[in-house]
């Protein structure tokens, strides 16, 4: 992400997977741009709801489509995205409705630093340490507290949701050369504590389930963000809470305020912090951190 102009926009590419699947790659590698892209055309056919469509998945910078052949014959689907993305291309959409959500975090906490103290020997670049320690030194900043503020005080891109049901992709909206960039482990762990806020490359990430995981460990999301049972009121319609599009403003909270947090969980009440926005990709590529300003002062008001 900069505030040069955007580059120029090249066709995607379409191939096929068997007879139900359609993947359309807009670029090879991931940018603010080309997701944006690949969320738009996503959005577009989603509402179209085509008869054969059964699900539109998209990713950091392609999409999958699966489709009923049966239905809706391939050489239809193909020429319905062409025409979508043609569409973009020459209106030059660059607005999203979407949503910024505040997620509270407990950073440095004890049970990713338990897990963290388990997993070093041989997994870990440096096993003297802690993996925010490790993070701000990567980083050439100060110390963790340097690397914990640049961490949450610009918000995040929700720029796909997979690997494992509810996880979240993130990609922090600032320039690149303000990127946080963190090697992941040198091997896997096999165990990570549910809801940890992990980041590997460019990439922030919260674990929805616990289970094995690469990404640095940095601290946990004090709220569930997969929810089977739907218990809370914000998974009332899917037990998935994020989606892609959507968008993170992480909130530090203290130990206390995370026992608060899960009285709340407990009782049923707890609702996030959440409001919707229009994303203008212009606004965002022009002027980052005045843009980004623009959208947390929305939740002022929540």
């Amino acid at each position: 992400m900069s505030s040069s102009p955007e580059p120029a926009v090249l066709e995607a590419r379409y191939t096929w997977g068997g007879d139900e699947f359609l993947f359309v790659e807009v670029a090879e590698a991931m940018s603010l741009a080309a997701n944006f892209r690949v969320m738009s055309i996503a959005a577009k056919l989603s509402a179209m709801q085509l008869p054969g469509i059964v699900d539109v998945c998209p990713a950091n910078a392609s999409l999958l489509v699966r489709f009923d052949p049966d239905v809706l014959p391939p050489s239809t689907l193909e020429e319905t995205v062409r025409s979508i993305e043609g569409d973009l291309a020459h209106h030059h959409d660059h607005s999203l409705e979407t949503r910024i959500v505040e997620v509270p975090v407990w950073y440095e906490d004890p049970f990713t630093a338990e897990v963290a103290e388990r997993f070093r020997e041989g997994f870990h670049q440096e096993p003297g340490g802690t993996d925010i320690d490790y993070a701000a030194k990567v980083n050439n900043l100060k110390d963790a507290a340097e690397f914990i503020q640049r961490h949450h005080e610009q918000p995040w891109l929700v720029s796909m949701v997979g690997f494992v049901a509810g996880l979240p992709f993130l990609f922090q909206l600032v320039e690149q050369e303000k990127q946080l960039e963190v090697p992941k482990y040198l091997s896997p762990r096999t165990d990570t504590p549910k809801l940890t806020v992990g980041h590997g490359g460019c990439f922030g990430c919260i674990y929805s389930v616990r289970g094995a995981g690469g990404y640095q460990m940095f601290g946990v999301a004090a709220a569930p963000i997969f929810d089977p049972a739907q218990s809370l009121a914000d998974f009332k319609d899917f037990m998935v809470f994020f989606k892609p599009g959507d968008i993170v403003k992480f909130k530090p909270v203290t130990e206390a305020e995370y026992n608060t947090i899960q009285a709340e969980i407990s009782a049923g009440t707890f609702r996030y912090r959440q409001v919707p926005v229009t994303f203008d990709l212009s606004k965002a590529l022009a002027d980052p951190d005045g843009y980004n300003q623009e959208l947390m002062e929305a939740l002022n008001g929540v």
